[in-house]
């Protein structure tokens, strides 16, 4: 079976984009997956996103509870899961 084969049929699929918001600056705008890291930790307090906003520059760090990361992860968002050390 070829690629073309295997691949007949199917729709070309649009990025997935996440409305944000900076703090800092109150700008609103769209972010592409690429854009955008989850951190996934053992608790509430150590589970979140981050990203640099493109309007100020600013370093975003926000919580994300288990629906934001259900929706980041469904969405392309690179995740790094946080061990304990205990």
């Amino acid at each position: 079976m070829t690629a073309a084969v295997a691949f007949a049929g199917m729709r070309r699929v649009s990025p997935v984009v996440f409305k944000a918001g900076c703090p800092e600056c109150r700008g609103r705008f769209e972010l592409a997956a690429s854009a955008l890291r989850l951190a996934i930790g053992a608790t509430s307090r150590t589970t979140f996103y981050s990203f640099t906003c493109p309007e100020c520059g600013s370093a975003v760090r926000k919580p994300a509870g288990e629906r934001v990361v259900e929706l980041l992860t469904g969405g392309g968002v690179r995740t790094l899961r946080l061990h304990s050390t205990v």
